[in-house]
Parts: C-alpha cells; structure tokens; sequence
C-alpha cells in the first residue's frame, strides 16, 4: 500500500493541481522567458482561479507562440480578434493586449540590457524567502514588486496577482511546513 505524501491543501482534491504542485509549484525559476510566461499567466487569472488557468495552458502557449515576447509583440488587432473567439483561453481583450504590451516591454528591457528575470530577482532579495507562520495574500515585497512592473507599463500586476506570481516561481517558498516539498524546495536556488 503507497503512503501518501502530505501536500499543500490546495494541491489535494485535484488531479493536475496535485501534479502542477508536485512538480513547478514553488521551484526557483531563473528564465527570463519562463518568468514572463508566468507573470503574463498569473495576469490571465485574475478574477478567475489559478486551476482555470491551468486547464487552459497548452491552448494559452499554443496560441501565444510558445510565449516566445518576439512574437507575442508583434500581434495585431486581427490576431486579438482570432483569440477573442477562443474558447480555449480566457477571452479578455484587456489581458489579451496586456500580454502583447509586456512582450513590448521585454523586448525594450532586452534592448537595453537588462534582463528581466535578473531585474525580477533582484527586487525579490536575489534569492528565495523561506517563509514561515500562515500564508499571506500579499506582502511588502510583492507590492513593491507590483509597483516596479507598473511603472515599466505591465498591467494586470497588483500586488496580490505578483504575490502568487513570486510563490509560483519559486521566489517566496511558501509550501506548508507539513508539506512534503517545502523542505526540497527549500534547497533550490540558493
């Protein structure tokens, strides 16, 4: 008889949050393109839960190129149209152009030299934060976070969405103490 491991109450009762727990959930993720597919997709949630996100990712970088910002900037009013009518991803005219508009924004920041995972890590300390006592919803660095992108013109980055954003990443650990991947994940990305 398998003994079941302890996870985050999130992860329990379904079968793809259990496995996007298990296996992405809280990893230290250092990519540029990688954390700005995260970032564009934590905006896409907004309002919704993260599982409906989740159900839809294949479609989501199947029609956004792979998330590949070269891209996802050049889309025109026709291609917003194209996704508007499907239902495969959230249709959303205003999420759907804010991920066009922070692909422009990548693009600019790679243009002038700064790379946006390590400008991302360096307003969240560098390294992962162990955290400990009760989850929050948003803290002083996700709002400082938040404030960072809004200033370069991303949208759909409040402070809350950046929070789980800077959980989903790996750049905050916040796995419950009982869970079984807070003590791996604890050692990644040091």
């Amino acid at each position: 008889m398998a003994i079941e491991k302890t996870r985050c109450k999130w992860a329990e009762n379904d079968a793809q949050m259990r496995d996007y727990h298990d296996a992405e959930w809280g990893v230290p993720e250092f990519d540029s393109r990688a954390l700005w597919e995260l970032l564009m997709l934590e905006g896409f949630q907004a309002g919704l839960s993260w599982i409906t996100v989740l159900k839809k990712r294949d479609e989501f970088r199947k029609v956004f190129k792979g998330f590949d910002p070269a891209k996802v900037a050049r889309f025109t009013e026709a291609d917003i149209l194209k996704l508007l009518e499907n239902p495969g991803i959230i249709r959303s005219r205003a999420k759907i152009e804010a991920t066009i508009k922070g692909a422009q924004i990548f693009l600019e920041m790679k243009k002038a030299g700064e790379d946006f995972g390590v400008w991302l890590w360096g307003i969240a300390g560098g390294k992962p934060v162990q955290s400990a006592g009760p989850i929050q919803a948003q803290t002083p660095g996700s709002a400082e976070m938040s404030k960072q992108l809004k200033k370069r013109g991303f949208k759909f980055v409040g402070p809350v969405i950046v929070y789980a954003f800077m959980q989903a990443s790996g750049m905050v650990n916040d796995h419950s103490e009982a869970c079984f991947r807070r003590k791996v994940v604890g050692k990644l990305g040091r």
